[in-house]
């Protein structure tokens, strides 16, 4: 079995054991649930179109930094230009909450992706009632089938969809409803990173599609890369998160590549 296989099976309990003590009438009846959400698609264009992360571990690198608030580092992110927030809500494998997105939630005015392992239609009111903007959906882990189920409801909700894909297989995944296709330089499974692989894959996208370049994006000339082979967003996390102040390394990075 390998990591997301496991992050799967402790999913579907963890939703399970949602279920029996919240239901979809009470996450309706959560204050953020009627919000006017966000929508990434107007920030990608006006701002840096990086989708700052904030994220305090995961199954690959461990700790990365968890010394440092969620609220902290949004502003910062935010401040400084970043089109979107991704926020981690998976506990057991890379050390966020529900409240990490409640905390900020209130306190900056770009759009927030709810960044999980989407399997279960509750978790879309899940993300809707924390005051989400955006939901990631991982072709990884899902049918295409699914994926369409998952994104008619999250259009539903006033959500957003990235789907992220890693192999041409999961091109099939794709629908006409996606707003965003992210392509994941780093495989779910061995965790390698490889760029051009990425590259070869936009390349093979629907005409029109908006795509995002997600991890494994470690330095300017690697983002320089992606940007000239025409991505038009960039998912990053690590690269900032692993410095003692996020903020200021994002601020150091946006204007290091001159967006």
């Amino acid at each position: 079995m390998n990591i997301l296989d496991k992050i799967i099976e402790r999913k579907k309990q963890e939703i399970k054991d949602s279920k029996s003590k919240v239901s979809v009438a009470q996450l309706k009846d959560s204050k953020f649930f009627g919000r006017k959400t966000f929508s990434l698609k107007e920030t990608l264009e006006s701002k840096s179109g990086i989708i700052a992360e904030f994220k305090r571990q995961s199954p690959s690198k461990g700790i990365i930094n968890n010394q440092i608030s969620t609220l902290e580092v949004a502003s910062a992110y935010e401040k400084f230009g970043a089109s979107g927030i991704s926020i981690l809500t998976d506990k057991d494998f890379f050390g966020g909450s529900f409240d990490d997105i409640l905390s900020v939630r209130n306190h900056i005015n770009i759009p927030i992706l709810r960044k999980d392992f989407m399997v279960d239609e509750y978790q879309f009111y899940e993300a809707k009632s924390i005051g989400a903007d955006v939901i990631l959906l991982i072709a990884a882990c899902l049918s295409p089938t699914q994926v369409q189920e998952f994104t008619e409801l999250s259009h539903q909700l006033g959500l957003e969809v990235l789907l992220e894909i890693h192999t041409e297989k999961e091109l099939q995944h794709i629908n006409k409803s996606i707003d965003f296709v992210g392509i994941n330089n780093r495989n779910l499974k061995d965790f390698k990173v490889d760029l051009q692989h990425s590259v070869n894959l936009k390349n093979q996208l629907p005409e029109n599609i908006l795509s995002i370049a997600e991890s494994g994006i470690y330095n300017e000339d690697d983002f320089k890369y992606l940007k000239e082979k025409g991505f038009n967003g960039f998912l990053m996390g690590e690269y900032f998160m692993k410095n003692e102040n996020p903020g200021n390394k994002f601020s150091e990075f946006v204007s290091n590549v001159k967006i």
